[in-house]
């Protein structure tokens, strides 16, 4: 393998990281607009390229001549770009792991702003004025 076959394995290592910003960049669109139908699908093609990735990955860390050329620095530049694309994905990633725990929380909040809502709905008064939460608390056994 020449040197110039390190530099075509790394290109197609960087054009699946751009693939994969790419998707991150549509996720985070998914996640503000609240649509579950393409956020299902987005998620499914990343999770196929970052299999894709992860196996690539192994072959060209395993290729001897590539482990070669990296010693001797031929591919420093190309390996800084790789390094750069994949620190932009992991600031997009985590991006959009904030959206998602946001979400969850503003659904967490919403489910217990309905069942407060329903709990005064079926609240009731004992004999004593006393709150009690529905006939629940009578014991009726109907």
């Amino acid at each position: 393998m020449t040197e110039s076959a390190s530099h075509q394995l790394l290109n197609k290592q960087l054009e699946q990281l751009h693939a994969l910003e790419s998707l991150l960049a549509e996720e985070k669109e998914a996640l503000t607009k609240h649509n579950p139908e393409v956020l299902s699908a987005i998620t499914t093609k990343k999770h196929e390229l970052l299999l894709a990735i992860e196996s690539f990955d192994a072959n060209i860390g395993s290729n001897l001549q590539f482990i070669e050329d990296k010693k001797q620095g031929h591919l420093d530049n190309k390996l800084a770009e790789i390094q750069e694309v994949l620190k932009h994905c992991k600031e997009l990633n985590e991006v959009n792991g904030q959206i998602i725990h946001h979400s969850e929380l503003a659904v967490e909040r919403m489910k217990n702003t309905l069942l407060e809502r329903h709990s005064k709905s079926t609240m009731t008064y004992d004999a004593k004025g006393k709150k009690s939460a529905g006939l629940s608390s009578l014991d009726i056994k109907a």
